[in-house]
């Protein structure tokens, strides 16, 4: 039951991450202005937005996968807890009471929280995570 669970996490927070990376290769113009909106402009560059477009697919691909995942598992933690991070406000006060404004407030990235700390629960328990495919690959 565990290793179907962890997978099932696997698959989602990696499908998150090829899903957000497609968008933001199919229109790379929309991944600057979000970029400039709520990250500060960090990965607003135009050299930068295809590079970590692709590379945020490859990554969600092998965490379904569960290959690398003494890298890949930081890794994607590192991308999902980040990205919660730079939007606290929205998280931290999701329905405009005292951080942000009626007009400001977002309460479709309150559930950035719960990626995230998914993300964290995958390096937590991977020794439960018997479907990671460099585990399989590991017994041969």
């Amino acid at each position: 039951m565990k290793s179907a669970l962890l997978f099932a996490l696997r698959a989602s927070t990696g499908a998150l991450l090829i899903v957000w990376g497609t968008l933001r290769a199919m229109s790379p113009d929309t991944a600057v202005r979000l970029s400039e909106k709520y990250y500060s402009g960090l990965i607003s560059a135009d050299a930068l937005v295809l590079p970590l477009a692709y590379g945020q697919i490859a990554l969600g691909a092998l965490v379904i996968l569960g290959l690398f995942r003494t890298v890949i598992y930081p890794l994607q933690a590192l991308v999902l807890v980040g990205g919660a991070l730079a939007i606290w406000k929205y998280l931290a006060d999701p329905l405009g009471l005292y951080l942000m404004t009626p007009e400001t407030k977002n309460t479709l990235f309150f559930p950035s929280t719960t990626v995230a700390i998914a993300s964290l629960i995958i390096i937590a328990f991977r020794e439960y995570d018997r479907l990671a495919l460099d585990r399989l690959f590991s017994r041969r």
